[in-house]
């Protein structure tokens, strides 16, 4: 990985789901500070190989190692709670609060209440949700859009170096989507963050990611920076997916160009 030096080691993954191969010997790096998105169409493995990072998913072979060492030397749990997580089905807690939710990790690696809570009020406002009007509410006062933010939010809030976003902005309006993105994209940046995103959304990695991994049928069919992807994609598939984007530009370039 050069100069930026690696965080994320995944090699020779292997996982069946009975007569499914949802991962077929894949082997992949996330450079340090390095955003890399796993897209491809639905059921291609990408969410599998997300979670086997935090042991979501434990791989009936390879190996997986985080900043050196192999994440099965750690108890799930504690593995987990160094590592950020957010996912499209949130899983908020809803007993608690969502300054309760936001804080849970930090209470658990023992930070004193009033550290916590001046992260999960950081957080909120980071995330467009008003600290004095959401920080008591429980999750079902929330919108499903509010209930995704508040998952990233949590996912940051143990300040990890490593996060993991499956699908984070999926229940957004375009609006809410389009601010969190960019964002997200300024706070990984200014923290460092080494990110592993999956995504359905071709825009959305040619936008954010230092590098795509397109998957299907559970293999790594072309990895690259957005500009290789859109100058040489690898085969039918990839194109396939930079059509819609490629599309909509088009489109817009039409409008703005009075041909409509």
């Amino acid at each position: 990985m050069g100069t930026l030096g690696r965080v994320i080691l995944l090699q020779g993954l292997v996982k069946r789901y009975a007569a499914v191969l949802a991962l077929d010997g894949v082997s992949l790096e996330v450079g340090r500070g390095e955003c890399l998105f796993l897209v491809g169409p639905s059921g291609c493995g990408k969410t599998t190989l997300l979670k086997t990072v935090n042991r979501l998913v434990e791989p009936d072979a390879g190996q997986v190692l985080v900043a050196g060492r192999d994440v099965r030397e750690s108890p799930a749990h504690e593995l987990r709670r160094r590592i950020g997580y957010a996912f499209q089905q949130v899983g908020l807690f809803p007993h608690l609060s969502v300054a309760e939710n936001v804080g849970i990790t930090p209470a658990l690696l023992g930070w004193a209440p009033a550290r916590i809570a001046a992260r999960v009020d950081a957080l909120l406002e980071r995330v467009e949700l008003e600290p004095t009007a959401f920080r008591s509410r429980r999750p079902h006062e929330l919108s499903g859009g509010q209930a995704q933010r508040v998952g990233l939010a949590r996912a940051l809030a143990a300040e990890p170096e490593t996060l993991l976003l499956d699908e984070p902005f999926g229940a957004l309006d375009p609006g809410t989507r389009d601010r969190l993105q960019q964002a997200f994209s300024r706070l990984r940046r200014e923290l460092g963050l080494t990110v592993l995103f999956v995504s359905h959304d071709m825009a959305e990695a040619l936008l954010l990611a230092d590098r795509i991994a397109v998957m299907d049928a559970g293999r790594i069919v072309q990895l690259g920076t957005p500009r290789e992807l859109l100058t040489a994609p690898a085969d039918a598939r990839v194109a396939a997916l930079l059509e819609t984007p490629r599309r909509q530009s088009a489109r817009v370039d039409e409008l703005l160009g009075g041909r409509a």
